[in-house]
């Protein structure tokens, strides 16, 4: 089945990302491997914000595991980028986050993708359970909710 390009009402929590001129490639557009970028951006910047991410001293760290993007039409410098935000599933130790990459205040998406985070002990690397605040984080973008959070 051929990927579509979602609505930006698809998403749940937003957040703006600039795009940067060294985003871009010789081509004039931003290169693909920056969208990557752009995924850990939302996603984690989301965490830090809600106080459940400490990327210095945390015990339990989420490690990509799968990742994946389609694209549908360019994005480039000087584009502000509003990168949307859900969760597609919760597991007991793994979440999927979906993120819809959208060009200033287009509807439609220009990229969407996704990626699995496995929460493992930074220590031995292996999977544990989210801790509790975490997914206390994350339930309200699980696709479906009721509400949104910008």
């Amino acid at each position: 089945m051929k990927p579509h390009a979602e609505h930006r009402s698809a998403y749940l929590h937003f957040q703006p990302i600039t795009t940067r001129w060294m985003d871009n490639d010789v081509y004039g557009h931003v290169n693909n491997v920056v969208y990557y970028s752009y995924f850990d951006t939302v996603v984690n910047s989301y965490l830090i914000r809600q106080g459940v991410l400490d990327i210095e001293s945390g015990s339990t760290i989420g490690l990509v595991i799968e990742t994946q993007c389609n694209y549908f039409s360019s994005l480039s410098f000087p584009d502000t980028v509003m990168a949307g935000l859900r969760v597609a599933r919760l597991g007991t130790s793994s979440v999927r986050y979906e993120v819809g990459l959208f060009s200033g205040d287009n509807e439609i998406a220009a990229a969407q993708g996704h990626f699995v985070h496995v929460y493992v002990d930074r220590a031995t690397r292996r999977p544990v359970p989210l801790p509790e605040p975490l997914r206390r984080a994350l339930e309200p973008l699980l696709a479906g909710g009721a509400h949104a959070h910008g």
